[in-house]
This record gives structure tokens, sequence and C-alpha cells, in this order.
């Protein structure tokens, strides 16, 4: 009895540090799924990866359009049934280059504390002020000083509600001219509203599809020239089965990129990465064998359900990090 007794203790201190030890590996920064749909939270391979963020984006006038309202709000409860939380960031009302109205800041903070109410009462914890500031598909590609007043205004209406909530003031893309976009935003920043701003959105398409890191390293640069304690959430990114001429219909060289993906957010978690945020969970009827002027298409999944390649290698990588 005393042998079996000894061995059994040298069993389980022999077997302990391993379980402490594959705990430890998994990464603190934590990836969430998102996409437009709340079907996606039905699905079974959704289900499978036990993910509890996400992200859906509204149209500035969301309390002012009830088919939008109603779409986010079924959004938001589908997803608050099924265990996750989600980021919602506020857009454009015209996702086409330079078609969007410029939103005035009075009518933006109008808005603001209306949205905050509404969502924050459905269990919203995350706001974004406005999504991907710098790209054309916005009106605020062109107008800084908006996209810094809409900042102060969810800031704002978010304090006023819920102080522990989080607010995603700033949100880029990680196109050639970004740099300079966040500099002029900045620079319409007091210190106090600089300290403020703690978290900073980050879309780096770019990088993950094109096997580098240049742009999401000018952004982590540049934001912390002025505020070292910022912190980055990759609120848009992925790997793209078509998009344009630059990306032809592959499923292939999808699977391929989405290891880019993870490898940013390791790399850069010293320098205040926390979440990703991988899109879209659903791919684009249509798409397939696309050559030239293919539509945006970075699904997990097929139109029809089905994974695609790209879900085993994001499920495999999917394990070493938090959700």
């Amino acid at each position: 009895m005393r042998r079996t007794l000894v061995i059994s203790l040298l069993a389980l201190i022999t077997l302990a540090p391993v379980s402490v030890s594959v705990a430890a590996a998994r990464s603190p920064v934590r990836v969430g799924v998102s996409d437009q749909s709340p079907a996606m939270f039905a699905s079974p391979f959704f289900q499978q990866l036990k993910v509890k963020r996400t992200r859906y984006f509204v149209p500035s006038d969301v309390m002012q359009d009830a088919v939008e309202r109603a779409k986010a709000r079924a959004f938001v409860t589908a997803a608050r049934a099924a265990g996750v939380s989600t980021l919602l960031h506020i857009s454009t009302t015209d996702l086409r280059n330079n078609r969007g109205k410029i939103v005035s800041p009075a009518s933006y903070r109008r808005n603001a504390g209306r949205i905050v109410a509404y969502f924050r009462a459905l269990g919203v914890r995350d706001f974004g002020s406005w999504n991907e500031v710098n790209h054309k598909s916005q009106e605020t590609w062109n107008h800084v000083g908006n996209a810094v007043s809409y900042f102060k205004s969810m800031y704002s209406a978010v304090r006023r509600r819920c102080p522990t909530c989080s607010v995603v003031g700033l949100d880029v893309l990680d196109q050639a001219d970004v740099d300079r976009y966040i500099r002029s935003f900045y620079a319409r920043l007091s210190r106090t509203w600089r300290t403020r701003l703690k978290v900073i959105g980050i879309h780096n398409y770019s990088d993950v599809n094109r096997n580098r890191a240049t742009g999401t390293a000018k952004i982590i640069n540049t934001v912390r020239r002025y505020n070292r304690r910022a912190r980055f959430w990759f609120t848009e990114t992925g790997a793209v089965a078509s998009f344009g001429s630059a990306f032809p219909f592959s499923e292939t060289r999808q699977a391929s990129r989405m290891k880019n993906m993870f490898t940013l957010a390791s790399r850069y978690r010293s320098r205040g990465v926390e979440r990703v945020y991988e899109y879209n969970f659903f791919g684009v009827p249509g798409a397939t064998n696309c050559r030239t002027g293919c539509p945006f298409d970075a699904g997990l999944l097929r139109s029809d359900g089905t994974p695609r390649p790209v879900y085993a290698v994001f499920k495999a990588r999917l394990a070493a990090y938090s959700r």
C-alpha cells in the first residue's frame, strides 16, 4: 500500500507542472470572430470555436432607421444568448467610396447618446466611435476634425452610462498614409484627451494577406509617440479568399495567409495588442472562381455554410489564444 501511495504521489507531482505549463502557454490576446449575420451563432462550426467576442457595425443613423436597428438588435441579442460579447462600431450609411454624407458633430453627439443607451441596455460594453476612419468608404477620410469630435462624443456618452466600458476612439486601416492621419488626429487632442484615447482599432488586411508587418508596425509606433499606454485591438482582420484584382479567388492562398494574423498579434502583444476580431465568418455568394473585380470575401465558411480550408487553420491556431 505504501509503495502504491508513493507512486501515486509521484505521478501527481510529475503531471502537475505539465498542466500548468499548458495553461501558461495560452496567449493572453483574446480572439473573436465577426460577421454581420446572427446566423453565425447557430452554426455548429462557430460553436466549436468557443469564442466569446464578436463585432458588429451599424450605420450612423441606426436610431432613425428601424430596419437597421432591428438587424443590430437581432445580432446583439443572438450574441448575448450565445454567451458572446459584442463590440458595436459606428460606420457610414453608404459604404461606396466617397458616397457617405458627413455627419455634423451636433447630430453625432445626439445619436451617440441614444445609441449607447439603447445598446447598453442589451448588454453591449464595447463601443467604437467610427469605423475605419482613414478609408474613402468612410466620410471621415478627409474630415479628421469630425472623427476627433465623434470620439469625444462617444467617450462622453459611454462614460456617463458605464465607466468601466471600453471605447475604440480611433479605428484605422493599414494603408500607405495611415501615419499621417494618426498624427493629424492626435494634433487635435489635448493631453487629457490623448490619455482618454485608450483603445486603437487596427484593420491590417494588407499585412496579413501580403506577408508583411509594415502597416501594423507603423500604426503602433505612431500612436505610441503620443500615448505609450495605448492598447490595440485588431478590430477587423483576416485572410481574404478574394478581393478586387489583387486577390483573385483562392481558398489555398487564404488558408496559407491566416497564420499571419496570429503571428502579428503575438509579435506586438508586448506593445499593447490585446484583442483580435477575425472578419468574417460567412463567405460571399458568387465569389468562387472570380479573377478580376472580385467582391471582398474573407469568410471562414463558404456561403453555403461549409468550412473552407482556412477554417481548420484558424481553429488550430486559436487553441493557443484566449477567448
